[in-house]
């Protein structure tokens, strides 16, 4: 048994020395840790939700010391991940606007940003209470909408993905799609008073732009065509692949809205399972036909 496993071992010790395969990445600078990442979430969430997630019944005295501590956690931990992520787009030749030596400036600018953030999270919560009659309160929304954490996630990203640092957005949001079954790109634009009800299945690709006061529901994809390719065969990737949806729009389930010149127009309503590749202007009603149903009464059913 012993030599059946040091077989397995020395074969998959050897496949790491196959550089055809590329998915391996050894003797290197360490990468971003994806579990140091989560943790930075979970503290952010924390600041961001104070009472609610992590420390219960903090007072005014025990709010500054306990603040400052959670902060400056932060600030060590993201300065030496964002280093890491710098320099592995060193390493592979991507471009990065970042030096290793503004990785503790980046971190920096993202806990600044934090009591903006809460700003904008508070009026989505409110969006949520306004636009779910199942809702009983912010705290009910807070503690359990799925929507709210996938959110959360995403504006935190979005603020690394406009600094250009690289890997960590990814990590962030797609920790969230796994968690909650809501994927949002970080590079997407989203507006204030955003609500995404029940959530599962949404995709919202990385150069959607979304206005204010817009409500999704579950598998709503805001999606791109069939990628473009250069004269090499690469894809094409700086153009805007994804559709614009002005303020006061709602998205009903299982609607597909493809394309970057797609504009959904101010205050429009898209139905359930609407496949929509076009622009339509503020106001309009996109609604699917109701298919031909048959209904088969109980006695019928059983005759056949």
């Amino acid at each position: 048994m012993n030599e059946k496993i040091d077989r397995a071992a020395n074969a998959l010790i050897e496949s790491y020395s196959d550089d055809e395969l590329k998915i391996h990445h050894l003797g290197r600078q360490p990468l971003p840790s994806h579990a140091e990442i989560i943790r930075v979430l979970v503290t952010t969430h924390e600041l961001l939700f104070p009472g609610y997630i992590g420390a219960q019944g903090l007072t005014n005295e025990s709010l500054r010391a306990h603040v400052e501590a959670r902060v400056s956690w932060l600030y060590e931990v993201l300065t030496e991940q964002i280093k890491r992520a710098v320099g592995h787009s060193d390493k592979i030749g991507v471009v990065c606007d970042i030096t290793d030596a503004q990785a503790s400036e980046c971190a920096s600018l993202l806990l600044a940003e934090l009591p903006r953030l809460r700003q904008l999270l508070a009026t989505d919560v409110q969006a949520a209470l306004d636009g779910d009659p199942a809702a009983t309160c912010r705290d009910e929304i807070i503690f359990s909408y799925p929507s709210i954490y996938a959110v959360m996630v995403y504006r935190l990203a979005h603020e690394f993905f406009k600094m250009n640092v690289p890997l960590i957005p990814r990590i962030m949001t797609e920790h969230a799609h796994h968690r909650t079954g809501i994927d949002i790109h970080p590079g997407t634009r989203i507006g204030s008073s955003f609500f995404i009800d029940h959530g599962t299945g949404v995709v919202i690709g990385g150069t959607a732009v979304i206005g204010n006061n817009v409500k999704l529901y579950q598998g709503v994809t805001l999606g791109a065509f069939s990628f473009d390719k250069d004269a090499a065969g690469d894809l094409v990737r700086d153009t805007k692949r994804h559709p614009t949806i002005e303020d006061d729009v709602v998205i009903y389930a299982g609607a597909t809205i493809l394309g970057g010149e797609t504009v959904i127009g101010s205050g429009s309503v898209i139905g359930g399972n609407v496949w929509l590749t076009h622009s339509v202007p503020p106001g309009t009603r996109v609604l699917q036909d109701s298919p031909n149903l048959r209904i088969i009464p109980p006695d019928a059913a059983a005759v056949s």
